[in-house]
């Protein structure tokens, strides 16, 4: 499970920037996660607080947007969601798709008090 090991790093990045803008006390995290991301929202939720323990974040809630896995379909065009179409243009029925978006994994939002 390398989530451990990315919310890790997320703490850490948070960390610096609650440092460098004088931040005190941060609420809550908010990321954005796209569902074609290797990243699995739920073993981010199950590892966040092993990831926070003994940091300046251990107390603040996590919130998860996910983002949708859309696409272009390169032969007639149509953009759709790749998952509810098993990967399939809705439109002509092709598989030759230009990914959108859906991979990704930012964050989103420090809400500090």
């Amino acid at each position: 499970m390398h989530e451990l090991g990315v919310v890790i790093e997320v703490v850490k990045i948070v960390e610096k920037f609650a440092v460098e803008n004088q931040v005190q006390k941060i609420d809550t995290l908010v990321l954005q996660i796209g569902e074609l991301s290797s990243m699995i929202p739920k073993y981010i939720k199950a590892v966040y607080p092993a990831a926070v323990d003994g940091t300046m974040l251990e107390d603040t809630k996590l919130e998860i947007e996910i983002l949708p896995g859309n696409a272009r379909c390169a032969d007639c065009g149509k953009v759709f969601n790749v998952l509810e179409q098993n990967g399939r243009c809705p439109k002509c029925n092709g598989k030759r798709l230009e990914l959108l978006c859906g991979k990704e994994f930012y964050i989103k939002e420090i809400r500090c008090y």
